[in-house]
């Protein structure tokens, strides 16, 4: 495999990004050991399609204020692409080819019928007031209406956006096609045809992970402590389920600062503190029952899990060899580097990788797609009940895969997923 994606580097769109080189560099690993096609291999590491749109919107103020917007479709391969849409003041087309890169091999380790994709609008959603929010959302739906659709590519929820943005993308995308179509996306309301659990899915998906490498390490989870990084939908979802099988969370950190108490922090109390309608920025910055911490110190503190549920390429080569924790369980997408993967793997640190730890999210989106199709709901306790039992079946999967080709846990999961996609590939041959 070359240094470099294929192509000519002056004229990738992608390689600015470190974190789509980063998404390289792991393909290329896997693609190694595992004696992968180099024109299989070749084709994985660009995306189907990518596009660009400006997304003008009138601002509360009068003014018209012009944003970029990206969807990138990595693989139709296995089915309709899927994928979030995030909402982020630094997103970028690499970015967002690494992240729809990453869902395909999400989407194949699940066993789920679709390819990766990924979009992303370069924006602060927190500075969006009035109905700017809805209106850049309805404006980048028409905008990249012709790309989209039930079978071709479903979006749902990032950082940055939630169920209220899928709704309006259902009802815009609607009006254009002319008769209801909650399919086009999910994570969305359940009044509007969404799943419920689906808001919890991921941190619910990171427990049972987690839950299973107790098991495995013998780790009592009435004996063990968490620090949680990120505390959004993942994050705070992750830190009640964990609360719940008897682990103590002692520290937690959001993008405004993080937070420490060695005795415990009361989970239900930190939720309330962030809603209150006086916390603005809705942070955890302030909570009174805890101290505040560097930053930096959040990631190192002692404890037994360690959860990155916020941004990627957090754990560095810097502080990949300062981390005391037993457990990774690695809730965000991508935020391990491979030069810190590396620098992990000579230690006694298990890795429960991304696509495996935070699958738990396009899983319930594939429950939630396929009741919107039949037009059919389950209850909670049957989508529980799927999501326990898929999760499990994929972590299993991993670790006899790692067993028996003696790779580390993230190897393994590349393996699998880049193995299903290239087989289907192989399968259907190269038109024309």
């Amino acid at each position: 495999m070359s240094a470099m994606p294929p192509g000519n580097p002056a004229s990738n769109p992608f390689v600015s990004s470190p974190t789509y080189l980063m998404a390289c560099q792991q393909l290329r690993n896997v693609a190694r050991e595992i004696n992968l096609d180099a024109g299989v291999a070749e084709r994985l590491m660009l995306p189907k399609r990518s596009l660009i749109v400006s997304v003008p919107v009138r601002m509360e103020d009068g003014r018209t204020e012009v944003f970029v917007g990206y969807r990138v479709q990595h693989s139709l391969t296995s089915g309709a692409s899927k994928g979030g849409l995030r909402y982020a003041k630094n997103v970028d087309l690499g970015e967002v080819a690494a992240l729809a890169m990453w869902m395909s091999w999400k989407c194949a380790i699940m066993n789920l019928p679709f390819g990766g994709a990924k979009g992303g609008i370069a924006v602060d959603p927190a500075e969006l007031k009035g109905g700017e929010k809805e209106r850049l959302t309805r404006r980048f739906t028409d905008e990249i209406q012709n790309i989209i659709g039930p079978r071709v590519d479903v979006m749902a929820p990032d950082m940055g956006t939630d169920e209220q943005t899928m709704a309006w993308i259902y009802d815009t995308y609607s009006m254009k096609v002319g008769y209801a179509c909650p399919e086009i996306v999910t994570g969305k309301p359940v009044e509007l045809g969404g799943c419920v659990g689906r808001k919890e899915a991921t941190g619910r998906g990171v427990v049972y992970c987690i839950s299973e490498a107790f098991a495995e390490l013998g780790i009592s989870p009435e004996s063990a402590t968490a620090v949680v990084q990120g505390f959004g939908n993942v994050g705070s979802v992750t830190c009640e389920e964990l609360v719940k099988i008897g682990v103590k969370v002692i520290a937690v950190g959001d993008r405004y600062g993080s937070i420490r108490n060695d005795r415990g922090i009361d989970i239900a109390k930190l939720i309330a503190y962030v809603s209150r309608k006086e916390n603005e920025k809705k942070t955890i910055v302030g909570y009174p029952e805890a101290e505040a911490i560097a930053d930096a110190e959040l990631l190192t503190t002692p404890c037994t899990v360690l959860v990155p549920a916020a941004m990627e390429r957090v754990i560095t080569v810097e502080n990949a060899a300062k981390l005391r924790c037993r457990v990774l369980a690695e809730g965000a997408n991508g935020p391990t580097d491979p030069e810190a993967d590396a620098i992990l793997a000579g230690t006694d640190i298990f890795v429960i990788p991304d696509i495996l730890c935070n699958a738990g999210g396009v899983t319930v989106s594939y429950f939630e797609w396929v009741q919107d199709l039949a037009q059919f709901m389950w209850d909670e306790e049957e989508v529980n009940l799927q999501l326990k039992k898929q999760m499990l079946r994929a972590f299993k999967r991993v670790r006899d895969e790692a067993k028996a080709r003696k790779f580390g846990n993230r190897l393994a999961a590349l393996s699998l997923g880049v193995q299903k996609v290239s087989r289907e590939k192989a399968r259907r041959g190269l038109y024309p």
